[in-house]
C-alpha cells in the first residue's frame, strides 16, 4: 500500500533509551546516554522516551532518569517522554519538565501483578487519579497509556480480545490522551493485530493511535505492516532492536527503528527521519554498551541503492 502522492506522516517514538536499556547487562553512563539521545534527535526522531520514573532499585539502568530528562530538555527538536508507573511518577516527571509521559497497564493479571504488584483494575483506577492531577496542572503534559500484553502473555498465556477492549475502554474513560496496544512479549501475529486493533477502535475510536511491538518470534515488522493497513499511524521502536521487560519472561527486543523507517519510507509514508543519520547513531550506542548485541537487517545489508525517502 504505497502512498507516495500524499506523503502521509507516521509518528515514530524511539524507546531505546528506556525500553532498550532497562534489560541491558550493564549501565550506560549518563553523558553517553544524553549524546545518544541527541544523535537520535538529530536524525529527525521527534518523540523519544528517555527514561522511566521508577525506583532506582527496580531498574538500576534507569536510575539517572531525572538527570537525563533535564539534560534532554536542552536538546532541540523533539518531545521528551518518560514512562511512569503511578501518580507519584507522573508528578516527578512533571516537576522535572517532561513534555509527555507514558503509563503502562497490563491486560493480563499475571503480568500486572509481576510488573506493578496490582491488578489491571487497580491500574485503571490509578490512571484516573493520575489524569485528574495532570489535568489540574498549569502546563499540559499529554499522557499515552500502553495496554501491555495485549497480544499474549508469557505468564498467563492467551489474552482475549475482550480483555484488551475492557482495559482500553477503562483507560479511555479515565481520560488518557492516547492509547497504544503493546505486544510486550512478541507473541502476536498479523491477523491478530488486525482483529484487536479493529475491536479496540470500535470501542474507543481515535483515542487508539499506536502499537508497541516486540520481535520475539520474528514477526515484529510484519505486525507493524498489519497495523499500518489498519490505520495505525504511531509506532514505538528501538534503535538496534534493544529491549524487553524484566517482568515478562522470554520477552526480547523491540522492533528495530532503522528497519521500520526503511519500510515506511519505502512505502511512501513520511517519518521525517534521516535513515543514514539514524544508523550512524548506533555508534554511540555501541560505545556506551560495547557488549550488548545489536540487531537490524538494513544496517547489516546496507541501505539499498534503490531506496528513496518519502520526504
Amino acid at each position: 500500500m504505497t502512498n507516495p502522492a500524499t506523503k502521509e506522516t507516521i509518528r515514530i517514538c524511539e524507546v531505546g533509551p528506556r525500553d532498550g536499556l532497562q534489560m541491558a547487562k550493564s549501565r550506560m553512563e549518563t553523558g553517553t546516554k544524553v549524546r545518544w539521545i541527541a544523535a537520535i534527535a538529530a536524525a529527525g526522531v521527534r518523540e523519544i522516551e528517555v527514561g522511566s520514573f521508577v525506583p532506582p532499585r527496580v531498574i538500576p539502568q534507569l536510575s539517572d532518569t531525572q538527570e537525563v530528562v533535564a539534560r534532554s530538555l536542552e536538546i532541540p527538536g523533539f518531545a521528551v517522554q518518560a514512562l511512569v508507573p503511578n501518580l507519584r511518577g507522573a508528578q516527578n516527571a512533571y516537576n522535572t519538565g517532561a513534555h509527555r509521559i507514558s503509563f503502562p497497564v497490563s491486560v493480563s493479571e499475571g503480568h500486572s501483578r509481576a510488573n506493578l504488584n496490582r491488578t489491571p483494575a487497580d491500574s485503571i483506577a490509578e490512571a484516573k487519579r493520575m489524569m485528574q492531577w495532570v489535568k489540574a496542572q498549569e502546563r499540559k503534559m499529554p499522557v499515552i497509556a500502553g495496554c501491555s500484553t495485549a497480544f499474549g502473555c508469557s505468564i498467563d498465556g492467551v489474552v482475549t480480545t475482550d480483555q484488551v477492549v475492557r482495559v482500553a475502554t477503562g483507560l479511555a474513560e479515565a481520560g488518557v490522551d492516547e492509547i497504544a496496544l503493546a505486544d510486550t512479549v512478541g507473541y502476536g501475529h498479523p491477523a491478530q493485530i488486525k482483529e484487536v486493533v479493529r475491536a479496540v477502535r470500535a470501542a474507543i475510536g481515535d483515542v487508539l493511535v499506536g502499537l508497541h511491538l516486540h520481535d520475539t518470534c520474528g514477526l515484529g515488522i510484519a505486525n507493524a505492516l498489519a497495523g499500518v493497513e489498519e490505520g495505525i499511524r504511531m509506532f514505538d521502536s528501538s534503535l538496534a532492536g534493544l529491549g524487553g521487560c524484566p517482568y515478562a519472561p522470554g520477552a526480547s527486543g523491540n522492533i528495530v527503528t532503522e528497519d521500520l523507517v526503511f519500510m515506511l519510507e519505502s512505502m511512501g509514508f513520511s517519518t521525517g527521519i534521516d535513515l543514514d543519520k539514524l544508523i550512524a547513531a548506533r555508534a554511540i550506542l555501541h560505545e556506551g554498551l560495547p557488549d550488548e548485541p545489536m540487531h537490524g537487517q538494513v544496517q547489516k545489508a546496507g541501505i539499498p541503492k534503490t531506496f528513496r525517502a518519502a520526504a
